[in-house]
């Protein structure tokens, strides 16, 4: 009987076209409409938030959840750009600042930096079809990346920059993940709540010799996309 309740709940998202975070009937009403007992109804809202198709808060109701696509630049030597070649999307890059800095003690110590060498920073905001996605905040030694500061960054993959222009290829990385709340101007840059959690992500990319040569912080929405890892 939960199944039945669950293909007709799906079958009403697809066929009234639903708009993302609607709010479906209360289990009362879906109980009453259905004939069937609230055990019912609420096993057939579970398996919709397992497969990801509803989200339910508590005291408020379920919602249509948002359609989220998979992102697998965590999980491989790609940038975050790159990772989303051939899927159809257009990528935006907005320059938050790009200049030469010294680094804070973590990057140095990844990056395995003498002190007094500085690294170019170069902060952006990552656009997927209009809507942003992520914060990026990237430290590249200075002495691999000389003028890097002065090249227009505003709309250019940094991976295939670094490629292109500097011999340096991204062979592997060591990324750490956490939940975090942002603050008012992440919150502000990526058009979310102030309390929404978001996925913060620490990166340190390597060459094919083992030479660090990419330090980056993130701010990341999992709202818009899921992310997705291969473990073998």
């Amino acid at each position: 009987m939960w199944s039945q309740v669950k293909s007709a709940l799906v079958a009403r998202i697809h066929d009234e076209g639903l708009a993302e975070h609607a709010r479906l009937p209360s289990e009362h009403e879906l109980c009453a409409e259905f004939g069937v007992s609230r055990t019912v109804v609420r096993e057939a809202l579970n398996q919709l938030v397992t497969e990801r198709v509803i989200y339910k808060l508590q005291g408020k109701g379920a919602f249509v959840a948002s359609a989220r696509e998979e992102q697998d630049f965590l999980g491989t030597s790609s940038g975050f750009s790159g990772e989303l070649l051939g899927k159809q999307k257009t990528i935006a890059r907005q320059v938050l600042r790009q200049t030469v800095v010294e680094p804070p003690e973590r990057a140095r110590r990844l990056l395995k930096l003498a002190a007094g060498q500085q690294c170019v920073s170069l902060d952006r905001v990552l656009h997927v079809d209009g809507a942003p996605r992520m914060i990026v905040r990237t430290l590249i030694p200075e002495e691999l990346v000389p003028g890097l500061d002065q090249v227009n960054m505003q709309n250019r993959s940094l991976y295939d920059t670094l490629r292109r222009q500097y011999g340096v290829v991204v062979k592997r990385a060591d990324r750490w993940i956490e939940a975090i709340i942002p603050d008012a101007e992440e919150a502000a840059l990526l058009d979310v709540p102030a309390s929404q959690p978001l996925v913060g992500i620490e990166s340190c990319a390597y060459t094919a010799s083992g030479d660090p040569v990419e330090y980056y912080t993130a701010v990341y929405r999992s709202d818009r996309a899921r992310l997705h890892f291969r473990v073998g």
